[in-house]
């Protein structure tokens, strides 16, 4: 339980403001629910929820036994029909989803691992229709160099800092991370539009854990916390992720 009380912080406000973007993309045609692409959508933690909602999701994911749990989760959900999962990756995407065949793709915790960003975001744009949404989640580089600096590891913030990748040494097991900037540009390059850019995770992973589940309502406020700071451009910019909302 407790362990999914710090995984809802950690979720909701991306939960949130996806919620709201599908909401004005399903204005265009009333009650018919969404064709959504989840990229890297592993065992279908937003595809089920999505697909719970009306929506049909595909999921595209390397791993098969993601896959395997995927489809157990749409099943117990009872939304199996809704749910297909496709084992694949970014490269593969226009040929396993179909070229503007999609009304939202989600891409969260996917760009850090790709042998190419640029080409990965050009295929994400390739399946959307026209005014289709991108929700795309990322690791910030700020927010490394800050948890480096604070666990004594000084010399490894500083490498994090001046690293093209963000990265703190060749040990760091997250292959790169972007600023703002540079994940902005990688959108403009693709042909997005970015409407809004939320910092997530600014203090859920600052607080310690033994506050938050120990403290009455501590989770609730911590999320409220989330939720006020996640637009605050000083806040913003050492959250551990980036949620970016970008159209076609």
């Amino acid at each position: 339980m407790v362990d999914r009380r710090r995984r809802s912080v950690r979720t909701a406000l991306v939960a949130e403001a996806l919620r709201v973007a599908l909401a004005g993309r399903a204005r265009i045609d009333p009650g018919a629910g969404l064709d959504i692409v989840d990229l890297g959508g592993g065992t279908g933690g937003f595809a089920v929820p999505l697909a719970v909602e009306g929506h049909r999701v595909t999921v595209v994911d390397p791993s098969p036994d993601a896959l395997a749990s995927l489809e157990r989760r749409a099943s117990d959900e009872g939304v199996s029909k809704l749910v297909h999962g496709v084992q694949g990756d970014a490269a593969e995407l226009p040929g396993l989803a179909g070229e503007s065949s999609a009304d939202a793709v989600l891409c969260h915790g996917v760009l850090e691992v790709v042998d190419d960003p640029a080409q990965a975001l050009q295929a994400m744009a390739s399946v959307l229709r026209e005014g289709g949404v991108l929700s795309l989640l990322v690791a910030q580089r700020n927010a490394v160099v800050l948890a480096r600096a604070l666990a004594g590891h000084l010399a490894e913030a500083k490498v994090a800092l001046q690293d093209a990748d963000g990265r703190w040494g060749p040990t760091d097991p997250m292959p790169r991370r972007f600023d703002e900037a540079g994940i902005t540009g990688l959108l403009a390059d693709a042909g997005f539009m970015v409407h809004t850019i939320h910092g997530v995770r600014t203090f859920t992973d600052l607080v310690p854990s033994a506050f938050v589940d120990s403290e009455p309502g501590a989770a609730e406020a911590l999320a409220d916390l989330e939720r006020s700071a996640s637009q605050h451009p000083a806040f913003r910019a050492i959250a551990t992720q980036l949620h970016i909302l970008a159209t076609r």
